[in-house]
């Protein structure tokens, strides 16, 4: 009943979408003057003259790209009790997230910011159904792996994950489809928490499962070791569709349909505590369209010219900026965010690459501070994720996890090179074989790399291969086991190298 009373409303999504999609330029400009006439009166708008600005060169001159450092003296106004601060007001929640150098983060939720969340999570999946025809996921059980949804209080502000939060926020005609429980969903230690989920969700019909792939792989596998059955379609026929984000599903998709016993529907998300950049919009095909009308304006940095670089308490500046309409296909971008929330030129951290631009879909090509240049390569996130479903394809293996990094001064002697630790499901036939398709194809798709392994100041790369369980055991050890927490894919140095060791 629930798909058949829905379906006009996933229909009038799609149009808007589309809509949208042929305006976006516009929308945007549209958003930045809402955005600074609406925080003018706050202590970050009169600080930077938000009264007197009257255009994007403007603001960009006035107001600096900001990193969380630049924000946090802010946010401990905001939780001393001030209001008006970053956006009129106070924020709804805190999004409680951790960084590489910031340590724990408090990202503000505001009333007007809540709909580009939580908004464009059901818009993703109305216009999934209205371009497939697949709406019967609603009339069934659906689960979504996340954190816990108990939330503290900071300054007064009910704080907690952004996915915990998101369990408040589950519309009623949605509640009664969700799963796992709210006692479930509250159990801190992940290990204890799936096999909870496992046993709640037995029996069930289940129709469409959310999550990051590493943490789904493993329910998937807790699962079948309690039930006993060959595959997943066993225990939920009716399940088809699977929607991610986080990190790219590619190395996971062969380990994941296997346990699934075929291939099923995915749906690809891009949501940050900070916002939801983006969705997949087409479904099958590459890309997801930029969320170019939710109160959130993008602007962009090429990334050469931010790579590497360091703040001054937060703040860069004097960095070009480019508008949405500025911005080119296949060149990689440091993405800026000034939102509802009250983040002004704030410094996601995501790389991204354009893939058109009419409309602006996208694809996330690294981190900023995630990259290896220790020789002056300059090596991306989205590189080492193609080379390595390059090499799989060449040498058939399975990936559960893995990450790169440099070795400078090789034990063994020898040119230094770089390193990937993978954790294989099931090994390739032959490792020699697999690391020669990874390093052509990392030539390839790297030409600074290319030329240092061809001019002989690197060596070829080299394989570790490490147990099916060591990533698993590795952020075991840091506490983050489970919910949204990613093993970085490269570092440019060896701590956690080391750790794997």
């Amino acid at each position: 009943m629930k798909s058949a009373l829905l379906r006009p409303w996933a229909r009038q999504t799609t149009r808007s979408l589309e809509k949208q999609a042929l305006n976006a330029c516009r929308d945007q400009h549209h958003i930045w003057r809402k955005l600074i006439k609406k925080a003018r009166h706050t202590a970050l708008g009169r600080e930077y003259g938000f009264a007197e600005m009257r255009s994007y060169e403007q603001y960009c001159q006035r107001v600096p790209v900001m990193d969380y450092e630049a924000l946090r003296p802010y946010i401990e106004r905001i939780i001393a009790g001030e209001k008006d601060v970053l956006w009129p007001g106070k924020p709804r929640y805190f999004a409680k997230t951790s960084g590489t150098t910031s340590g724990v983060k408090y990202i503000p939720i505001t009333k007007d910011s809540l709909p580009n969340h939580f908004g464009t999570a059901r818009k993703a999946l109305f216009n999934y159904f209205a371009r497939t025809g697949k709406g019967d996921f609603l009339d069934g059980k659906v689960i979504f792996l996340s954190g816990s949804p108990k939330l503290e209080k900071k300054g007064g502000i009910p704080t907690g994950r952004l996915s915990g939060i998101a369990n408040h926020l589950v519309p009623a005609w949605l509640r009664n489809n969700q799963l796992p429980s709210y006692q479930t969903n509250c159990i801190e230690d992940w290990e204890d928490k799936v096999d909870a989920i496992v046993r709640e969700t037995l029996g069930q019909d289940l129709r469409l499962i959310s999550g990051i792939p590493p943490w789904v792989q493993m329910y998937y596998e807790r699962l079948l070791e309690y039930s006993g059955k060959k595959n997943i379609l066993e225990i939920f026929p009716r399940f088809h569709i699977f929607v991610h984000g986080g990190v790219n599903y590619e190395p996971y998709r062969a380990v994941l349909e296997e346990l699934v016993g075929a291939p099923v529907d995915t749906l690809e998300t891009y949501p940050a505590s900070e916002g939801f950049i983006a969705f997949q919009d087409i479904p099958g095909e590459e890309g997801l369209l930029l969320n170019t009308h939710s109160g959130i304006f993008f602007d962009f940095i090429p990334l050469e010219k931010i790579q590497g670089l360091s703040s001054h308490q937060g703040l860069y500046f004097d960095l070009p900026r480019l508008p949405l309409e500025g911005v080119e296909t296949n060149k990689d971008y440091a993405i800026i965010l000034s939102s509802n929330a009250g983040l002004w030129s704030y410094l996601l951290g995501d790389t991204v690459r354009l893939l058109s631009v009419k409309p602006y879909r996208l694809i996330v090509s690294g981190r900023i501070k995630h990259f290896i240049s220790a020789f002056g390569e300059h090596v991306i996130g989205k590189e080492v994720e193609q080379a390595l479903e390059f090499a799989l394809e060449k040498v058939p293996a399975q990936v559960v996890e893995f990450t790169v990094a440099p070795q400078i001064h090789p034990p063994e002697g020898g040119l230094p090179y770089h390193e990937w630790f993978i954790a294989f499901e099931q090994k390739p036939r032959d490792l020699s074989a697999f690391a020669k398709y990874l390093d052509e194809e990392m030539q390839r798709q790297n030409i600074y790399y290319r030329d240092l392994v061809q001019g002989g100041i690197l060596q070829n790369l080299k394989i570790k291969a490490l147990p099916k369980d060591a990533f698993r055991l590795y952020m075991q050890k840091l506490g983050k086991l489970g919910g949204q927490n990613k093993v970085p894919r490269l570092a440019n140095d060896r701590k956690i190298a080391e750790q794997l060791s």
